[in-house]
């Protein structure tokens, strides 16, 4: 039987005689017990205490430890969670990593299984930099996952739906207040721009309930349309002004359409004004065909635009809500320079959160090229996109080849790549856009699934994310939540509530 070292030290030790004690030199040759030696004066201890833990900085500290080992992240941004290999905080910030010239443009691109944690590293994104001063704004929270956090914020949240808060597709929204306070040259620009959007975002709309792009001639139309409206009216036209002035077929319109005959003018505009007909009176009736009920903040540290309530109506309802959602709140980026510009409002910084990005991609061929132009110059504009959806092949349900490589660009576009739990043949594409190496692939497909059966055990891969950065080694990093975190950020709530006992027979 094995015998307790120190007490066996104890037992073999020649006893002291009464009142002598040991001298520093005593037991000279043999082993002393663990707390020293028994008797007066020896320097037993009654008990040892574990050794004290110091943290601070490598110029602190580099006297003391030469031996630290950084976590190859430059500590610049937000405390995304501690480095998997060295235990260094790793933070991340694209606005400022591009102002530091570590990254080439400020869009980030999250991949994941569902349930490994791409809206957590979103939220823990947004709370970091409304602290730092920046806007965020979530553009189509379709779950809703961002709505209590934004309440949280004291952020702002429009809910659209029917029945209620409205989004009027030709509204020009904070670039109309900004224009108001413009003249010269610098609004005639702005008045372009505005109009611009305008016939864009109509487009988007007639070809997702059509189904097919329109003709030149009907698009020649509507935006002769669009025109004469914004020269008549004091407001913004609507969705319904569209359609009834194209149907009144003024003379401005006819010579828009190379006609001069009434019956000819409506047999070519026939398509088109059943087509806008189908924005007010279709599935999307409440949604769209009116003046927006609740304008976007500028001042608000979050905006949340909460469309949970057209999910269930079906893909098309969701896209036309994401499409508009997208072009108001990039109006409200572009407004919020255009002020700073001018001086007449201050520089802001914003973070758009783009979810669930494939639901708006892949209602009707073109709109990838629409959601392309919102998002290709955020650096000129100071706004970090972030984009998340659960796998590249999502983009491989997209109409046409055109649109798949189109929205391929965007992961490409994007200089900063998370990655969560992914499959092994998911990270063999992802390759082919951010190179990954054997290791780093092997790490990210060890987080993918469950390693056993047991209920109750946690998938392996929540909190973890791979950040990649062109051809630098990427950064493996763990997420643990704190405070406030684990109620703001919680999505499986409504499972989790859920009452599981039998109902009595």
């Amino acid at each position: 039987m094995a015998t307790h070292p120190t007490r066996d030290n104890h037992r073999r030790r020649p006893r002291t005689p009464a009142g002598e004690a040991h001298t520093a030199t005593a037991g000279i040759g043999a082993p002393p017990p663990a707390w020293g030696w028994r008797g007066p004066g020896a320097g037993r201890a009654a008990h040892v205490f574990g050794g004290v833990e110091y943290q601070g900085t490598t110029v602190q500290l580099c006297g003391m430890f030469p031996f630290a080992a950084g976590s190859g992240a430059p500590p610049v941004g937000v405390p995304i969670g501690r480095h998997m290999l060295w235990g260094e905080v790793v933070c991340l910030d694209p606005i400022e990593w591009l102002r530091y010239g570590l990254v080439t443009n400020p869009g980030v691109f999250v991949l994941g299984q569902p349930g490994a944690g791409k809206s957590t590293i979103a939220k823990r994104l947004i709370m970091g930099m409304v602290a730092y001063g920046h806007h965020a704004i979530i553009l189509g929270d379709t779950k809703p996952d961002y709505t209590m956090q934004v309440r949280h914020l004291g952020g702002q949240i429009i809910e659209v739906g029917r029945g209620m808060d409205r989004i009027n597709p030709l509204d020009s929204g904070p670039l109309g207040h900004a224009l108001h306070r413009m003249s010269g040259a610098d609004a005639d620009r702005l008045r372009l721009e505005i109009r611009g959007r305008r016939l864009s975002l109509l487009l988007a709309l007639c070809a997702l309930v059509r189904g097919t792009k329109l003709t030149n001639a009907e698009e020649v139309v509507l935006g002769r349309g669009i025109d004469l409206l914004t020269d008549r009216l004091d407001v913004d036209p609507t969705v319904p002004d569209v359609l009834r002035v194209i149907d009144d077929g003024p003379d401005e319109l006819r010579r828009a359409a190379r006609v001069t005959d009434t019956a000819e003018y409506h047999r070519r505009v026939d398509d088109l004004a059943f087509t806008l007909n189908l924005l007010c009176t279709g599935s999307l009736a409440g949604v769209f065909d009116g003046p927006t009920t609740t304008p976007l903040d500028l001042d608000a540290p979050a905006v949340s635009v909460d469309i949970s309530r057209v999910a269930a109506a079906g893909d098309t309802l969701v896209t036309a809500a994401m499409l508009c959602t997208w072009g108001y709140g990039f109006g409200m980026v572009d407004a919020a320079a255009v002020l700073a510009d001018l001086g007449l409002a201050p520089r802001r910084r914003y973070l758009a959160v783009m979810d669930e990005l494939w639901r708006a991609l892949r209602g009707a061929s073109g709109l990838v090229e629409h959601a392309d132009a919102l998002t290709r110059l955020n650096r000129q504009k100071g706004m970090a996109s972030m984009m998340i959806t659960h796998s590249l092949a999502d983009l491989d349900a997209l109409p046409t080849e055109e649109d798949r490589a189109k929205a391929r660009g965007f992961a490409e576009r994007c200089a900063i790549t998370v990655l969560a739990g992914l499959p092994l043949k998911e990270l063999r594409r992802v390759s082919e856009i951010t190179p990954l190496t054997e290791p780093e692939i092997d790490l990210v497909k060890s987080w993918a699934a469950p390693e056993s059966w047991l209920p109750g055990t946690s998938h392996p891969g929540r909190g973890k994310y791979l950040i990649k950065t062109g051809e630098r080694i990427g950064i493996p990093v763990e997420l643990t939540l704190v405070g406030h975190e684990r109620r703001l950020y919680d999505t499986d709530t409504a499972v989790r509530d859920t009452d599981q006992t039998p109902a009595p027979s």
